[in-house]
């Protein structure tokens, strides 16, 4: 348990809770301590998926607003921006799925953190939305890139420039969360798909991602190879024998994650 994030690990499903009260700000420590906690769990053989939540019914207000106050300019603008970027690109990146256990209030850093996980299960009574535009600036985590390649072009424009809350059942039409799901049932829910995910082979699920998230910014043809490649990967895998062996014999497979 850090100063900021509490883990929980069970059925080699890990549970990360944002606990920075009273909105769970993304400030520069917390976002140190979440990317070093992701890195301690992406070479955690003990832990295949990752949910992450935040405490009471907040999930993550946005960045530290106080903080803000403190950008002398253009440089510590970009400064301050890219090192989110960096860490919520490579939660992106990892080889083990992420899930977003949206339990309340997602704004602005918090909603581009939500985002660059990769399923996302949202509360019905849940806060959604990008209001930067607000505060004079632009998302600067991610946001603009992310929401636009999950809902389009004109939705996330629309939603950049209004700043205005996203109604959780227009969230989940237009694919940015999975699921809308009642606010008790959240964490439930999320580890429940979690768990159901962490019985599949751990060579699978990374080859899967890497092929989603690589591909997405390649050309068909080039998203094709990473294809073949991650097949060609699973093909050297024991566990797809036991897979293969398993449904000849009508029986569950053991994976052994090697």
């Amino acid at each position: 348990m850090g100063q900021f994030l509490n883990v929980a690990v069970d059925a080699k499903v890990a549970t990360v809770t944002i606990n920075n009260p009273p909105v769970n700000a993304l400030s520069q420590d917390v976002l140190k301590e979440l990317e070093a906690t992701m890195d301690e769990l992406q070479g955690n053989k003990d832990v295949k998926v990752i949910i992450l939540t935040g405490v009471g019914p907040v999930f993550i207000a946005g960045a530290d607003i106080k903080q803000f106050s403190q950008i002398q300019g253009e440089e510590d603008g970009k400064k301050a921006a890219g090192f989110g970027q960096r860490i919520f690109t490579k939660i992106e990146h990892m080889t083990k799925p992420v899930i977003a256990a949206i339990n309340g209030v997602c704004l602005g850093g918090g909603m581009e953190l939500a985002m660059a996980c990769h399923i996302r299960i949202a509360s019905d009574h849940a806060r959604l939305g990008q209001p930067e535009i607000n505060l004079g600036i632009i998302p600067g985590f991610g946001g603009t890139q992310r929401l636009t390649r999950l809902v389009g072009t004109g939705k996330a424009i629309e939603w950049i420039l209004t700043g205005d809350n996203i109604p959780p059942a227009d969230a989940k039409a237009l694919g940015l969360v999975n699921h809308v799901v009642p606010e008790a049932e959240v964490l439930r829910q999320a580890q429940g798909l979690a768990k159901k995910i962490a019985m599949k082979p751990a060579v699978g699920i990374a080859q899967s991602l890497k092929a989603v998230y690589v591909g997405i910014d390649q050309s068909i043809e080039e998203g094709l190879k990473t294809e073949l490649e991650g097949f060609g990967a699973c093909c050297k895998s024991p566990d797809m024998k036991e897979g293969v062996k398993a449904f000849v014999e009508k029986r569950q497979p053991q994976f052994t994650d090697l």
